[in-house]
């Protein structure tokens, strides 16, 4: 018999009530629950560092070269999973240039390429501006050449021009910061205004993405920065680790009162399609929206962070909390994305039935391709650090 007819049939097996034909599979997968991911992780990065450049948090100055760079890698990897959902993937790029401004996958297209063209990488640049000329003096070979190609020509490094360079880098960093906001809220928004949907048409979806982009932004750089050093055999900075935890943790407390109320309003108002959400969260969220988002990546965290900001415990302590934190709020927000992607096409439009959703190990919709996005962004991130490390730039007062 045809494969596909048994993958057919082994989905009928598993529908439950009532659904409508083209409900039995879903359009979207795991795919598409890594493209809000690795933009929410983009957007939370740069708002903790616009932290040390616009509002003067100079303890958090440790992570703030680490926060751009993190951005930067995820930044570039974020719309490969959208790229590889594709049947045609080679023809990504027509988005670009047949604009369609009614489209919001089409704005969002040029939304990307402005954060990554514009704020990113300018950003970056301006910031990186001196090292980068003194780099190119230094080093000898292959590495000479990359440099001076990354000062793009522009060698002057006079008190003057670095004042201007710091002037213009802040003016970036502070059109980054509504930037960044946009670029994460108009993925929300893309769910959100979908009317037909009771599960993601409400008016709070992009507030809860920009704020759950915060949290997981958050987190992994306080991963990434824990990680970087434990590598290098540095010691951590715990002023530094400290702060960041507060943040995530008021990030945490915001992020859970809103989704709170979102769902308090659902049950309030308790519309016609208030018995199949009911049905959806107690049946086929029940574990990933519960116990992983919720429990393991909200509730445990918010306890375990505000246990530390009461009582200092040892630095060893702090560290090993931290860690464990950090990881359980990224895979908090991982299936938080799962729960609106996946949760949002579980149920029939007719809402008197379920589908089912099998996620495969290979191919491409596989687990597997989804830990390759996962893992490249890591990948890029060590390059970058290879050849922009922080830890290796110059005093300030140097030349």
């Amino acid at each position: 018999m045809n494969p596909h007819f048994l993958h057919l049939y082994d989905m009928l097996s598993k529908v439950d009530g009532f659904i409508y034909p083209n409900e039995i599979e879903l359009q979207w997968g795991i795919l598409i629950v890594l493209y809000p991911y690795i933009t929410g992780l983009v957007a939370g990065a740069f708002i903790l560092a616009s932290l040390e450049r616009v509002f003067k948090v100079k303890v958090l100055r440790p992570t703030y070269t680490v926060a751009l760079l993190t951005a930067l890698a995820f930044l570039l990897v974020a719309t490969l999973p959208l790229i590889s959902h594709l049947s045609k993937p080679m023809r990504f790029y027509e988005i670009m240039i047949t604009p369609h401004f009614t489209s919001a996958m089409a704005i969002f297209g040029f939304i990307y390429l402005w954060y990554l063209m514009v704020v990113l990488l300018l950003e970056i640049w301006f910031d990186y501006r001196r090292d980068l000329v003194l780099w190119s003096q230094e080093k000898a070979g292959i590495m000479k050449r990359v440099y001076k190609i990354l000062t793009l020509g522009v060698t002057d490094i006079s008190p003057k021009a670095l004042k201007w360079d710091d002037k213009f880098g802040y003016a970036i960093t502070v059109i980054g910061i509504p930037s960044a906001f946009l670029l994460h809220g108009y993925v929300g928004f893309i769910f959100g205004s979908v009317k037909a949907n009771p599960w993601w048409s409400t008016v709070l979806m992009p507030v809860i993405f920009i704020f759950s982009a915060m949290v997981s932004g958050i987190a992994l750089v306080m991963f990434v920065y824990m990680m970087v050093n434990y590598i290098r055999k540095k010691m951590i900075d715990m002023i530094c680790l400290d702060s960041i935890a507060k943040y995530l943790l008021v990030a945490l407390i915001l992020d859970f009162v809103l989704e709170g109320l979102d769902q308090v309003h659902r049950i309030y108002e308790a519309e016609e399609s208030f018995q199949i959400l009911d049905l959806l969260v107690k049946g086929k969220l029940n574990y990933t929206l519960f116990l992983f988002q919720w429990g393991l990546g909200m509730l445990i965290p918010i306890l375990i962070l505000g246990y530390l900001q009461m009582f200092r415990s040892n630095a060893r302590l702090r560290r090993i909390l931290y860690l464990g934190s950090s990881l359980l709020v990224l895979i908090g927000i991982f299936f938080m994305r799962w729960n609106v992607v996946i949760g949002g096409q579980l149920f029939s439009k007719s809402l008197y039935g379920f589908t089912t959703f099998k996620l495969n190990l290979i191919g491409p919709e596989g687990s597997l391709m989804a830990a390759v996005w996962l893992v490249v962004p890591f990948l890029i991130l060590a390059f970058l650090f290879w050849l922009l490390p922080p830890w290796k730039r110059h005093p300030e007062g140097g030349t």
